[in-house]
């Protein structure tokens, strides 16, 4: 009954979520299967870190997917090469049982999510202040 609820929650919270609400739960998740990941690695359960690690780089795959390169112009360009470059390090580090390697994937994603929530917190601003505006 529990899993259910949970799960119920997760899918309300993705519907009714912005397409910038959308990434940064893509980020969150991505973040938290590197941590689980280095966790697993620590402890030396390979199954366990290999898991975790192949879950962050499907989320990782995912944002790739969703940039679009003709319009997004050097943003999107500056993006793709840092997700290659966090797939890649990820992909290193399971092989590798580099869990150095991994922390700085972390620091890349944690940096990179923070810019996210900001520009989604400019977003909601910039929302708010025009509903005023039309509402005067």
């Amino acid at each position: 009954m529990a899993k259910s609820s949970i799960d119920q929650y997760r899918k309300s919270a993705v519907c009714g979520a912005s397409p910038l609400q959308l990434v940064i739960m893509l980020y969150d998740g991505a973040l938290r299967f590197m941590e689980a990941g280095r966790h697993a690695m620590l402890k030396r359960e390979v199954y366990q870190q290999n898991d975790n690690l192949t879950k962050a780089q499907r989320i990782i795959s995912e944002l790739l997917s969703t940039l679009d390169l003709d319009k997004g112009g050097e943003v999107a360009k500056n993006l793709f090469s840092i997700y290659t470059y966090v797939y890649d390090r990820l992909v290193d580090a399971n092989l590798e049982d580099k869990p150095e390697v991994i922390e700085e994937c972390t620091a890349i994603f944690s940096e990179l999510r923070e810019s996210w929530v900001e520009l989604e917190r400019r977003s909601r601003t910039s929302a708010a202040v025009e509903g005023q505006e039309n509402a005067a």
